[in-house]
Order: structure tokens, then sequence, then C-alpha cells
């Protein structure tokens, strides 16, 4: 068969899978009765999900659908499940069966089937609730894919076929390796790159503006507005650096350790071509954990990408603030830079126009710091052989990464690429600096040069008629050596 109608019959596969799913929602009305280890329990007719996750459902009632495990975690797991069903048909599993599992974890990875993931955040801290709710949804629909009866494990069982040679302990943590890895480099990245991209463009654009610096938010001697947004692009630059450096930890898999890190009920191998596996599906550079009681028992690779994305936030924060300060006004505040006006700023002073993206920001720096303080406490929690705050653990991870990436893009297409320099105040607030007066230093010394800066601020006059009629300097000297342009690196 030509590669041309390969695609084809893939295409038609799919519109017939997704057809079937939209009869089946449509379709189904009722309950069905299906069974855990604790008795039987109706379940929906519409749901593919099975008994243990209406359980957590009935014990678990916190926070609602806003609290739901996120679902770059339930995609992650839809990756996890395709990838042990293909390895698992070299260690024994039916290679219908596993083809079956395949099918229906693509659905899972495609977001087609978001709607049968109901359970929260907030249940048992291994997310063992929500594995088997993976485990039951992609067996009732592959039972369906192979014309079976939902509910009745047959002939796909949600345990011994799609959960084969796994556990929650060991699937849950290389889900949320798995999920945080593919936010980082879909969201956080690409968003701190074009964020990086554009404040390097401003600072290109700058960088023959000179201004007055300021130190302890007052007077210092001049740099130029480029200069000062290097410094913002260099904090991005590092940013992204930090993230980086913390992936080759993320990239290592927890699969194959399954209950406590032994690998029982696994076979000699299965770790290493499921990590394989894994990469292939995504791109990503994942390998087997070397040492599975570590990934098991702690998170340390989390908390240390959640670390780095604390600090991203500091930079976030430091750059937002200067930013709308700079752009504070615009009558009454510096006014150096003039800022894109987006939307109206208030209900009650009209014409006021607010720095909302940078507002916008901040708030999310503060959001991450928060992150991270919980990322921390459930990270130093690991209990002998299991850590039990995974699912808080992940869902503020990729809250904080999904955060800064957003709010990267969102800053740069509407605040960072219209910045403009308000030369007129810019050169204005120079030229009544008292602090150019350090350029007088060498020639005259610090304590003349003081007098001259007090003195000058304290009668109001500039500094070249003070520094005149105190007689140290001539003008003509005070116009050689007093150059702003002349202030802003080693001679």
């Amino acid at each position: 068969m030509t590669l041309w109608k390969k695609l084809l019959e893939r295409e038609r596969e799919s519109a017939i899978e997704s057809n079937n799913i939209k009869e089946f929602k449509e379709s189904s009305e009722g309950y069905r009765i299906e069974y855990d280890t604790f008795g039987e329990l109706k379940v929906p007719n519409n749901k593919y999900y099975g008994a243990q996750t209406v359980r957590s459902m009935m014990n678990f009632k916190i926070g609602g659908e806003s609290e739901r495990m996120p679902i770059q975690v339930i995609k992650a797991f839809g990756i996890l499940k395709r990838a042990a069903a293909e390895v698992n048909v070299e260690y024994g599993l039916d290679a219908k069966i596993a083809d079956s599992i395949a099918k229906a974890a693509n659905e899972v990875i495609a977001g087609k089937l978001d709607d049968h993931f109901p359970l929260v955040v907030w249940q048992t801290g291994s997310g063992t609730q929500t594995n088997m709710n993976v485990n039951e949804v992609i067996s009732n629909r592959a039972i369906q894919i192979l014309g079976g009866k939902l509910g009745s494990k047959d002939p796909v069982h949600p345990n011994d076929h799609v959960n084969k040679s796994q556990s929650s302990n060991d699937t849950f943590p290389t889900a949320m390796h798995i999920a945080a890895a593919k936010e980082v480099h879909e969201v956080l990245l690409p968003g701190l790159q074009k964020l990086h991209d554009a404040l390097e463009a401003k600072a290109n654009e700058f960088a023959d503006i000179i201004k007055i610096g300021r130190t302890h938010t007052q007077d210092a001697v001049p740099l130029s507005l480029g200069q000062e947004f290097s410094g913002y692009v260099q904090q991005i630059k590092y940013s992204m650096e930090r993230i980086k450096a913390a992936m080759p930890r993320i990239y290592q898999l927890a699969a194959g350790g399954t209950a406590v890190g032994t690998g029982l009920n696994t076979r000699i191998g299965f770790a290493e071509k499921v990590a394989a596996k894994v990469s292939e599906l995504t791109g990503l550079p994942f390998v087997t954990a070397p040492n599975k009681f570590e990934a098991l028992a702690a998170h340390d690779a989390l908390v240390e990408l959640s670390g780095a994305m604390n600090v991203v936030a500091c930079s976030l924060m430091k750059v937002a603030n200067d930013i709308r300060f700079l752009g504070s006004g615009p009558r009454s505040g510096l006014g150096e830079l003039i800022l894109p006006e987006n939307e109206p700023g208030s209900s009650i002073m009209p014409g006021k126009v607010n720095p909302t993206q940078c507002e916008a920001v901040t708030m999310v720096a503060a959001q991450v710091m928060g992150n991270h303080v919980a990322v921390t406490v459930g990270g130093s929690n690991g209990h002998f052989e299991l850590n039990v705050f995974k699912p808080m653990i992940i869902k503020n991870v990729l809250n904080s990464a999904q955060l800064i990436g957003d709010s990267c893009v969102s800053f740069t297409d509407n605040c960072a690429v219209g910045i403009q320099a308000n030369t007129e105040r810019i050169n204005k607030l120079m030229n009544e600096s008292l602090m150019l007066v350090t350029a007088l230093n060498p020639h005259i010394g610090y304590d003349k040069a003081a007098k001259i800066a007090k003195t000058a601020h304290k009668e109001g006059t500039t500094l070249k008629e003070m520094a005149v009629k105190l007689g140290f300097v001539t003008p003509e000297q005070f116009e050689e050596w007093v150059k702003p342009h002349e202030m802003l690196g080693p001679k």
C-alpha cells in the first residue's frame, strides 16, 4: 500500500472512530453495573470510566471541575499506556489487545475522551485513582473497538492488560515527568524565547538613547536605555538556561519500578523499552530512571524544576515592575517609556490607561512563587518508599509552566513589542540630574563634587551654575568633563 493510501486509510479509520464516540455519547442513557473489589456500582452508560472512578467521585468531592486532574497528565498517561502496550507485546500480550489499547490511548492523547476523566487532584497522594480512571477508560474504549460489552473487562482488562507490568506508584510519576517535559517544551520555553527576542530587539533599538540611571530608586549616573534593557534580556536568557539545566532529571522515567521500585511483575528490559517508546512518541530524550527507588519515593527533579521557575518568576517580577515604573505617568510619573494602550483603565476616571500587561505578569510571578512553596512542601514529604503528594506537585508545576509561558507571550504581543522611548522626557530628566557631577570626581575630587551637587539641589540651580559659582571649574571645563555619552563605560 502506498504512503498516500495509508494516510487516507488512517483518516477514514479516525473519522469512523470519532463518529463511534459521538454516537456512543448521544445514544447511551441510564446506567450499567460495574464492580471493583469493594462491590458493585452504577456507572453512566455514556461514560467509559468504571467502578473505581465512580468510587473516587463519591469519596473525593473536593473543589469540583476547576480542581480536576490537569489534562496534560491525562494525555501523558495516554502516551505511557500506548508505550506499555506496544512493549508488552514482546512479553506475551496479545497483539490484537495491544492494538486496541494503543488506539484507545491515541484518542486519549488527542483529547477525544477528555469528558471521561472527572477526578480531582485532591485524592490519594499516589494518584492511584487517576491511573485506574485511565485504565478503565482505555479498557472500555478498547472493548468497544473490538465489539465487546462495556464494563465486562473482556477481552481487555483494565488491570491485567492496560496496566500490565505497571503500578500506580510508577505510572503516575512517569506521567508527571512526561506532562512536565511537554509543558516546558511546548509552552514555557517558547514563551520565554519570544519575550527574550522582543526585549533584545528593544535593547538594540534603544542603544543610542542616553538616560539617567537609578539606584535605591534615586538618581544615579547615566546609562543607555539599551543597556538597561540588556539587563532584562540577560535575565530571560538565564531563565531559559535554568529551566534547561533542570530537564535531564525530568527526562528520567519511573516506569518499570512498579510498587516500591523493585520492578516486581515486570520483565527484564521492560523499563528501558518503555522509556525508549515514550521518547519515540514524544520526540523528547526520555530514559529510564537509573534508580527506581528514588523515582518513586522522591520528586526532587520536579522540585528542582519548580525552583528554576521560581527564579524565573523573580526575574519576570523585576522586569515587569521596571517597565511599568518607567512608563508611569503620563504626566506625573517617570514617563521615560510609552507603553501600548490596550483598554480603558478605570470605571470612574475617564481616559485613564493602566500598565495591565505588567500587572498580569507580576501576579503570575506571585502565583508561581506560591506554587513553589506548595511543591517544596510536597517534595519534602516522601515517606519511606513512596511520596504521596504527587497530584498536588504536578498540578502546581504544570500551572507554573503554563502561566509563565502564556504570560510571556501575552506580555510580548501586547506590551513589549510596542514599547516606545519618550526621548524628550528622558533628556529632560537626565539633564536635570545631580549625579552627572560624578564625572567631575577625577578632576576636582569627591568632596568638592559632593558640595556642588548638594548646594545645587538646595538652591535649585543647575550643576554647571553651581560648579562655576563655587569656583571649582570654569564653564569650559564643565562642558569638557561632563559629557553623558562618555559616562556609559570604562575609558
